[in-house]
């Protein structure tokens, strides 16, 4: 039974302070435990309740998460490896990651406090950016690893191998890697498959490529993806869920793997994938 809930807010959501106020009072009175960041506890007026980050991922049996989907990705990049449960309250717009809402804040913490909720594990992805045979840069993620050139610049050429056997090559606006829970993101809108989140593939999408055959791939969760990038000028990058960003360079190298740690979401059992989708993606 979970009994310290860590509470990571987005404070650039609207009535963000109210609502963690409200459920740092519903976790009270079911009698649990609330811990809050430092920035959190001074906007709530709460010190009591402040930890430091080291303390909050050693002592958080799970942490809720006040905010949209980016607050949750954010999140999970953070203290997935910790191995502790969240639950995604959305006070953001779509919320597909989220399972609460504002307005069921204290069924959600009696829930929560009884066991009522079952662990859906999501993997994540690693990529690391190899420049003159050393790893420059290196990150975690739970939707995808966006390649691709920046907003104004002409095409790049970009060559994709895995487990390091050409797939394909092409030049347009890049391709992007992405887990099953990623498949509803940026690859869909680039027309990538929808991947029901508990199988263990990876997604390769094509951006605007600049060939009529180029199409999405889906392969194994333990293979390796390297992409190598070309281009004529210098405005070409690496996003990690649309919030990690690192500059690229002509000839870098990406490879994206299967990370070690997993991102554990609470969900309610009568909430199933299929109905989730379609609310969310109607805009309801």
């Amino acid at each position: 039974m979970a009994q310290t809930i860590g509470l990571v807010v987005n404070h650039t959501k609207a009535n963000a302070e109210a609502i963690a106020t409200r459920l740092i009072t519903a976790i009270t009175r079911c009698q649990g435990q609330a811990i809050i960041e430092a920035k959190t506890a001074e906007a709530l007026g709460r010190p009591e309740l402040a930890v430091t980050e080291q303390d909050f991922s050693a002592r958080a049996d799970m942490i809720f998460v006040l905010g949209g989907d980016g607050t949750l990705l954010g999140a999970a990049r953070r203290f997935s490896c910790f191995g502790i449960p969240m639950l995604g309250i959305n006070i953001g717009h779509l919320g597909f990651l989220s399972e609460a809402e504002p307005h069921d804040l204290e069924r959600a913490v009696i829930r929560v406090l009884n066991d009522d909720f079952y662990l859906e594990r999501r993997m994540m992805l690693e990529t690391c950016v190899w420049r003159g045979g050393e790893c420059v840069h290196r990150t975690i993620g739970l939707n995808d690893a966006g390649i691709g050139k920046g907003s104004f610049a002409r095409m790049i050429g970009v060559q994709i191998y895995v487990d390091d056997n050409l797939y394909d090559e092409f030049s347009g606006d890049g391709v992007i890697v992405s887990t099953p829970t990623g498949s509803t993101a940026y690859s869909l809108s680039c027309g990538g498959p929808i991947v029901v989140p508990h199988m263990q593939v990876i997604i390769l999408t094509p951006i605007c490529a600049h060939k009529l055959v180029a199409r999405p791939c889906v392969i194994g969760a333990e293979q390796k993806v390297r992409v190598t990038v070309a281009a004529s000028h210098n405005d070409l990058g690496l996003t990690v869920d649309g919030q990690v960003g690192f500059p690229l360079q002509n000839g870098d190298d990406v490879v994206v793997t299967r990370a070690a740690c997993e991102t554990i979401l609470v969900r309610w059992q009568e909430r199933a994938f299929f109905s989730i989708l379609q609310s969310k993606l109607r805009g309801d």
